[in-house]
């Protein structure tokens, strides 16, 4: 039976909506960010301890955010590819696996880049930082098995298996703060209660957190219309859309 799902998921379908919302996200992700980086780093009050060396939060939080909203995301394209064989959430897994991959680099870098005045080290075999790194390795574990195999439906199936699995990994990074003694800061923003973050840095942090989800999407659609294009390249759809 077929469904409206069915036939958004049809590669065909995806290419073509998905070239609609390109310039409307990236935009979104210009103003989000122009505007969530001059609240920060222009409106914002210095920080009463930390003075302006606090600011980088506006790039370190939304990145660490983001590596693991995009591993979700990754490992549940890789569910749905391994249940119903949905060809269109292989392309999602392999198109968000280098994304995630990179926030996690900027978090771990801003990190250090942040921890070297405020622990005297850049680096520290803390939970937080620990188990961030292992989420690296997880990302760059599954684009190693998706260039490894040619036969890209074998690669994607072996890929959402590392995924499932690295899923254990994404409640240790969230709770490993309050689960073991770290360096690393409890929770500013996403703790029961108010915030511990006044609102002249918060409005602006969450504005930058959108501003990164925005453009999450906008290369997710980017990048998986290039490969519906390379896998559907013998499709007479694609022969008719992409003449050669």
């Amino acid at each position: 039976m077929r469904t409206p799902f069915n036939h958004l998921a049809a590669p065909m379908h995806f290419y073509r909506w998905g070239a609609r919302l390109v310039p409307w996200l990236g935009a979104c992700t210009v103003v989000l960010l122009a505007l969530g980086w001059w609240g920060g780093l222009v409106l914002a009050p210095p920080d009463y301890q930390q003075g302006d060396g606090f600011r980088i939060i506006y790039v370190h939080v939304p990145s660490a955010w983001m590596s693991l909203f995009v591993y979700v995301v990754m490992a549940g394209a890789g569910a749905v590819a391994l249940i119903w064989r949905v060809k269109l959430a292989e392309v999602l897994m392999a198109a968000s696996a280098p994304l995630g991959a990179w926030f996690t680099f900027l978090a771990l870098a801003t990190g250090s880049i942040w921890g070297k005045p405020m622990w005297g080290t850049y680096w520290v075999w803390d939970a937080r930082l620990t188990s961030e790194l292992i989420l690296l390795f997880l990302y760059l574990g599954v684009i190693a098995l998706l260039a490894a195999n040619e036969d890209r439906r074998r690669a994607s199936r072996a890929a959402a298996v590392l995924a499932l699995v690295g899923v254990v990994n994404v409640p240790i990074i969230h709770f490993s703060v309050q689960w073991w003694s770290t360096l690393h800061q409890g929770p500013s923003v996403g703790s029961f209660g108010a915030p511990s973050i006044h609102s002249s840095m918060l409005v602006p942090l969450l504005v930058s957190a959108l501003a990164f989800k925005c453009y999450y999407l906008t290369v997710l659609i980017m990048r998986a219309r290039c490969e519906i294009v390379e896998r559907e390249r013998n499709s007479a759809w694609v022969r008719e859309m992409l003449p050669r």
